[in-house]
């Protein structure tokens, strides 16, 4: 086949229509490898761009016995003397836990077929361990790994009946068994596979089949070199792909090459060359198309990871920092640092995965088991690939802080860096983005996300120059009493809560005018009150609240009642918003807080707030709210089940509302602090943002929003004052407010606060050469009296909280 009907083919796979059988053969027997290498990449990059994948994984033998005799194998032997036929449990928590020292998340339990049915050895030690079978034992083993270390089972048993896969998917994230070959004539006598039953091609072909209908995410591929012509190949490879096409569960396709070993009967037998690696990979990928992960073990190809990248792979497998590769012992795995290297030199980036890949992790109800699901979500990123293993979450203190990502090194450019930089080129020239767009700004990784941070710090000091400003205000969360039931809320207490951790309590009148007035006295300038959704509560509450602290103190701006209590308020007194926000606005509230927003996306919302204000009645509460002249903030609530193409979608709610409206402020990224969220604590969302993913944010947003809103600010709340002088560095010149109290965040497990003073939130910011300047809530500079009175204020006298009794429960805690 021409070099010019490659291309066709490829410009179609692009398009959804993937080659025919007939167009396959054509394609394999037309032998220019330049042209379907080059074809093929391009298809890798459609689907994958830069991105090169690998699973950091711990292999467990569980037994080395199988009654299939195949002629290249020195994993397989017969029972010795003296030894046992199976790992104890103990024995493979042991190599796991090793693992997990060392960072790896996956579990390969590797095994050969069915040794009882060969072996009596096997058959006394399965009866003396209480299981019928090697894969009763595998699926007790794999739980037991589970619950003790966390890593996530991957298994690869070989041959299953339907009962077992489905048996051994309540316990692993993803299941294999490598087809090899189509070809029966491979197991005649005199072949390869001959007196290995299990290597029948039907019977593999028939537990893929099953597996697909368990919905079991599923590893196969090819083993070449073994004797196999290249039609016979592409035979196999089509018949992974009709078998994808009825199921869906085929997550990646290996491509192997075969290595002769000692001791085999195929010791002689010639290896293929990597030209043959090479033409295998593109027409795996020809085949399959974009989306589909191709992959090829890296210690097969010691020298050649170059080349394997430019014939379209994105993946290399399962590389282990502590184990052998206990099929292939005389090739060793590389070390990550130079896979890392070699995978950059080919200009991607290498990104460590799962067991489970990105897409069956983004649709897990469909392909987890429903007890596995906490076990992905404490592993998994917001696009479904690890987690980076950097020790950082939302809150924490004394954690070392990973710094920022930094961009590409001089002739180390990600091959598909320039369509990054036209995004970031339209963003920073003040273009609207689309969510495609962003999405792309959300997936930078490696240097490409240190271009997305440069770009940031770029846009802010253009906007904001070298000032960074704060607030000296107080938090007054007025009742933790809630009749709703968000899901990722530890703060809420009452007969609806599902967490009770901390009393239900509500203030008064009086309270609440107290706490205004000492902060007043050390030098605040702001109240920001929001609370729970009060069940007794009304939009007269609200206004009475408003009424006495402007009585009190007319110079006090009161910055208060997030959307869901404007609402709320509204509906409680049968008015409209624009009637109830101009009420509030006459007792003296000032600026509206942009909580409430968390997800701009109500399949998200659907999960986490379900009984909540929907992404309309957020943004029309805030329009009406501008259009009376009551600015507000705006903030998102991410890192727990949504992922980056909500992320844009909020993005472009918010843009889009200010550019009609002009009525925001600031916008301000809160991670998600999971300890102590229901939802969290159910096992069903992630414990809140990576690093990366938390940094990224700042930065996006302060590119999305250019130039609509002027000011990012970061949370020293959330990101911990060391993490938040970074975010300074990637796009954010706002610090927030010093706070005196706050509740909301501390109820969820975060560890910082309570207070962060004018003199320390000054000797942060001179620590990274920015010049420290005190606001009002709407970015006007403060009164001179009002800044000196709030630097060596006095402490705090303490808060007090009157008890809301009737909506105690038992076993309610302080």
């Amino acid at each position: 086949m021409s070099r010019v009907a490659i291309e066709d083919v490829a410009q179609a796979a692009l398009a959804g229509l993937l080659p025919d059988a007939e167009t396959v053969l054509r394609i394999g027997a037309a032998g220019d490898l330049a042209a379907l290498t080059a074809a093929a990449a391009r298809l890798r990059d459609a689907g994958h761009g830069d991105l090169v994948s690998y699973s950091r994984k711990v292999f467990i033998p569980l037994t080395k016995l199988c009654r299939d005799v195949c002629h290249y194998c020195t994993f397989a032997h017969p029972p010795k003397r003296g030894e046992r036929c199976y790992l104890t449990p103990e024995e493979a928590v042991a190599i796991a836990a090793a693992g997990k020292r060392a960072g790896c998340r996956e579990a390969l339990f590797t095994l050969g077929d069915k040794p009882e049915a060969r072996y009596r050895a096997a058959r006394a030690e399965l009866d003396a361990l209480g299981c019928e079978t090697t894969v009763d034992y595998l699926v007790h083993v794999s739980r037991i790994v589970l619950e003790e270390t966390g890593l996530l089972p991957h298994a690869n048993p070989g041959v299953m009946t339907a009962e077992e896969i489905r048996a051994l998917r309540t316990v692993s994230v993803s299941q294999g068994i490598m087809l090899e070959t189509t070809s029966e004539r491979l197991s005649a006598r005199g072949g390869p596979h001959f007196g290995s039953p299990d290597k029948v091609p039907a019977v593999r072909l028939e537990t893929i089949a099953e597996a697909g209908k368990a919905r079991v995410p599923f590893t196969s591929g090819i083993l070449i070199g073994i004797g196999e012509t290249r039609a016979e190949r592409l035979e196999a490879l089509l018949a992974l792909r009709d078998l994808n096409a009825a199921h869906g569960h085929i997550q990646e396709i290996i491509v192997q090459n075969f290595r002769a070993k000692p001791g085999t009967r195929m010791v002689d037998a010639p290896e293929p060359p990597v030209e043959e690696l090479q033409w295998t990979i593109a027409m795996a990928r020809l085949v399959f198309g974009p989306a589909m992960n191709i992959q090829a073990p890296p210690n097969l190809s010691p020298g050649m990871l170059g080349r394997l990248i430019a014939s379209g792979l994105n993946d290399w497998g399962g590389v282990s920092p502590v184990t052998p590769d206990h099929v292939n012992p005389e090739a060793p795995w590389p070390e990550l640092v130079r896979l890392a290297e070699q995978t950059e030199a080919a200009g991607k980036v290498l990104v460590e995965r799962l067991a489970i890949y990105p897409d069956y992790v983004r649709d897990r109800d469909r392909w987890v088991d429903p007890g596995l699901v906490r076990a992905v979500n404490q592993h998994r990123d917001a696009g479904g690939f690890a987690r980076e293993a950097d020790g950082w979450a939302t809150g924490a203190a004394d954690v070392r802080l990973p710094g920022l990502p930094q961009s590409p090194r001089a002739g180390a450019r990600p091959s598909g860096v320039a369509s990054l930089e036209a995004i970031i080129g339209r963003a920073e020239d003040g273009c609207r983005l689309g969510e495609d767009e962003i999405t792309r700004l959300f997936g930078a990784r490696g240097a490409e996300a240190g271009l997305v941070v440069a770009a940031a710090d770029r846009v802010r000091r253009r906007l904001a120059g070298d000032v960074v400003t704060y607030v000296v205000n107080r938090n007054i969360n007025y009742t933790n009493v809630c009749g709703y039931r968000c899901q990722f809320c530890a703060f809420s207490k009452g007969k609806m809560s599902e967490n009770l951790r901390g009393k239900p309590y509500v203030l008064d009148l009086d309270e609440i005018e107290r706490r205004v007035r000492e902060a007043w006295e050390r030098g605040g300038t702001e109240v920001c009150l929001q609370g729970g959704i009060h069940p007794a509560y009304t939009g007269r509450t609200y206004l009475d609240i408003c009424h006495r602290i402007k009585q009190a103190l007319p110079d006090m701006h009161i910055h208060a009642f997030s959307p869901l209590e404007v609402w709320q308020g509204a509906q409680t007194l049968g008015v409209s918003l624009s009637e109830f926000l101009a009420d509030l606005k006459a007792a003296g509230l000032s600026s509206l807080p942009g909580t409430a927003a968390e997800i701009l996306d109500d399949d998200v919302r659907a999960v986490i707030c379900p009984d909540k204000i929907n992404t309309a009645e957020w943004l029309e509460v805030m329009e009406t709210a501008h259009g009376l002249g009551l600015r507000s903030t705006a903030t998102i609530m991410f890192g727990h089940v949504e992922g980056p193409q909500a992320w844009a979608r909020h993005l472009t709610a918010i843009r889009d509302l200010q550019a009609r409206t002009g009525g925001f402020t600031e916008f301000v990224p809160l991670p998600f602090v999971a300890h102590e969220a229901p939802i969290y604590l159910k096992g069903r969302a992630r414990p809140g943002p990576t690093w990366r993913e938390a940094i990224l944010m700042h930065a996006a947003a302060r590119l999305v929003l250019n130039p609509v809103i002027a000011n990012i600010q970061t949370s020293w709340v959330k990101m911990g004052p060391e993490g938040a002088l970074l975010a300074l560095q990637a796009g954010a010149n706002d610090l927030g407010g010093t706070l005196m109290n706050e509740t909301i965040t501390r109820s969820a497990g975060a560890q910082h606060g309570q207070e962060l003073p004018p003199e320390e939130m000054d000797r942060l910011i001179l620590s990274i050469g920015r010049e420290p300047r005190q606001r009002r809530t709407l970015y006007h500079v403060p009164e001179a009296e009002r800044v000196a009175a709030s630097y060596d204020a006095r402490p705090l006298t303490e808060a007090i909280n009157q008890p809301a009794k009737e909506y105690a429960r038992e076993g309610t805690t302080g």
